[in-house]
């Protein structure tokens, strides 16, 4: 056996009671370490916990935290990106509370959606670290809350308390969904959801036969920082290594240097980042590179793409990194995350598909090489669970190769979004017209997709669609016709979308300008000419409005998603009718 891979662990209701677990039987092991950036280009400063360690964290903190809160009670973790925040959202479940996993103050353009999360999950206990406990405190003002700095708390605390055997079905955590015109709405995720999923997810990447060490920068409030950093290493007894979001933004090549010091890493990240590192990372910084042991890379939470997968091997085909080493995935809140994913080692499954019969809800094959082909990745076949497309109307499902809503249904089907019943019978509780689909209540995603070759092949989301004369079009697809167009359209920060029309839906995009190109550099007449044309001889559509604003002003949820529907709300209160407009 190698000596990197624990023993299989029983199966147990929670998390906390994995952290005890390994804590018994590999106390020295290495459980978390947190690779802090505190300096421009520095290679970081390593904190580490074992599992022995992680336990006696894990307890003292659950023994505070039901020191004054009752169980049942939410628990909101302000914490930065770090150990803390893992001890302290595993405090919170040992301590019978239910965690609300959030971020400190001071997350740029997040402030309402922390506001309003708050105000929705009513805390009675906000766990954060002595570092913001000052904006922590001053957020709380005028709040019925306790704060609690989870540093700070001695570890005389734990004394013999012993994590509670929760429930399985009891709510572990609400995970708030990244919304933006809405309030966000916190996904109940119980005890036996997260364990489900994280069992899902090892096994479908094969982390649960391979020796694996879990490399992660998504911050830990998102679905899947939260399950493949935090979830899925607890379960399986494996080492996650952490950095924060900022220190890769800030210098891309950090995370591909934990990649490369930990052989058979397994990592996630959303579709821009790959094609972030590599434009973004230089050839100095590329030589001392060594990628031939990453094991698997997740590319998920946005739609995924084999152009980018090409040009991120491309970067890096040098250092050594394996093209099959890129596993596309699909997932979402509401099923904790993990829905179905490609497998590590395998090729990626590429489909080129007519545009003209996707725009009729169907998924007929074309000539790759066809311009009007709209070329999509598989994202592999479900992990432990069942998939069906249905037609969101009749609800009857559909034969492979028709496009329509993807339902799920499994273990780590969250029960619904808290205080909203109406929301959660909606979402949660929907019921195949067709008998043979089998019983019980399956969760609409909300996405557009169809099945091929054993493949689920994600197209887009129900209700972004664009429908001019009777015709769907995809604004992704639009996306990518405007940002190839023309070089000063900043790739991946634009958002297509229709608006109401005298004679129908018109359609829109709100573009951002490279940050490397200042507006008056722009000659905007030609680029609003090169792009409608593509969009035009592309999609047969016309581009009625092109907007170019500065960068950063395209708004984004708080996984890093661009929000067309804030952009679309924000376009028609004319927030950006002083920017430049074709």
């Amino acid at each position: 056996m190698d000596s990197r891979r624990p023993p299989l662990a029983p199966v147990f209701r929670s998390l906390p009671e994995y952290v005890r677990h390994w804590a018994e039987t590999t106390p020295d092991r290495r459980a978390f370490t947190f690779v802090d950036h505190p300096a421009p280009h520095s290679r970081g400063v390593h904190r580490t916990l074992t599992w022995r360690r992680l336990d006696l964290r894990m307890r003292a903190v659950a023994a505070r935290l039901a020191a004054e809160a009752e169980p049942g009670a939410r628990v909101a973790v302000l914490c930065p990106q770090g150990t803390d925040h893992v001890t302290a959202f595993l405090g919170a479940l040992a301590a019978g509370l239910v965690a609300v996993p959030l971020y400190p103050p001071g997350l740029p353009g997040q402030g309402d959606r922390l506001s309003a999360v708050l105000a929705d999950a009513r805390p009675a206990v906000v766990v954060t670290t002595g570092h913001a406990l000052a904006e922590v405190g001053e957020l709380c003002r005028g709040r019925d809350v306790k704060v609690v700095a989870a540093d700070r708390v001695p570890d005389a605390d734990a004394g013999d308390r012993q994590p509670r055997t929760p429930d399985a079905e009891a709510v572990a955590y609400l995970q708030y969904t990244s919304g933006s015109t809405r309030t966000p709405a916190g996904v109940e995720i119980t005890h036996a959801n997260v364990v489900a999923n994280a069992r899902q997810a090892l096994a479908a990447y094969g982390a649960d036969v391979h020796p694996v060490t879990c490399v992660g920068w998504l911050p830990l409030y998102h679905d899947m920082g939260l399950v493949l950093s935090v979830a899925a290493p607890v379960v399986r007894g494996l080492l996650s290594v952490l950095m924060d979001p900022v220190a890769f933004l800030h210098e891309p090549a950090r995370w591909l240097r934990l990649l490369a010091a930990h052989p058979g890493a397994l990592s996630a990240a959303p579709n821009f980042a790959y094609d972030y590192c590599a434009s973004a990372v230089t050839e100095a910084q590329k030589a001392d590179l060594r990628l031939d042991g990453v094991f698997a890379l997740i590319n998920g939470s946005e739609p995924v793409r084999a152009g980018t997968a090409d040009r991120f091997h491309s970067a890096f085909a040098a250092q050594g990194l394996v093209a099959e080493t890129h596993c596309p995935s699909y997932g979402l809140a509401e099923a904790t995350v993990f829905v179905s994913a490609a497998r590590p080692r395998r090729p990626l499954r590429r489909f080129a598909l007519d545009r003209d019969a996707l725009a009729t809800g169907k998924a007929l094959p074309a000539r790759p090489d066809d311009p009007r082909a709209v070329l999509l990745t598989g994202c592999g076949a479900p992990a432990g669970q069942r998939v069906r497309i249905a037609d969101p109307v009749s609800r009857e499902s559909l034969a492979e190769g028709e496009v329509g809503e993807i339902w799920v249904q499994g273990p780590n089907v969250g029960r619904g979004y808290r205080n909203q019943e109406r929301q959660t019978l909606r979402v949660f509780g929907a019921v195949l017209a067709d008998v043979a689909a089998g019983p019980g209540k399956w969760l609409r995603t909300g996405d557009l997709g169809t099945v091929l070759d054993g493949q689920l092949v994600v197209t887009g989301r129900l209700k972004d669609l664009i429908v001019v004369d009777g015709r769907n079009h995809y604004p992704q697809d639009v996306e990518v016709t405007a940002q190839d167009a023309h070089p000063a359209v900043r790739r991946d920060r634009l958002a297509a979308f229709g608006v109401p029309g005298g004679s129908g839906e018109r359609v829109v995009v709100v573009a951002e300008h490279p940050r490397t190109v200042r507006l008056a550099d722009i000659d905007v007449p030609a680029l609003v000419r090169t792009v409608r044309a593509a969009v035009s001889a592309r999609h047969g559509l016309r581009l009625s409005d092109l907007v170019v604003v500065p960068p950063g002003t395209v708004p984004r949820t708080s996984s890093g998603k661009v929000s067309r529907a804030l952009t679309r709300e924000r376009y028609l209160a004319g927030v950006y009718a002083a920017e430049v407009a074709g």
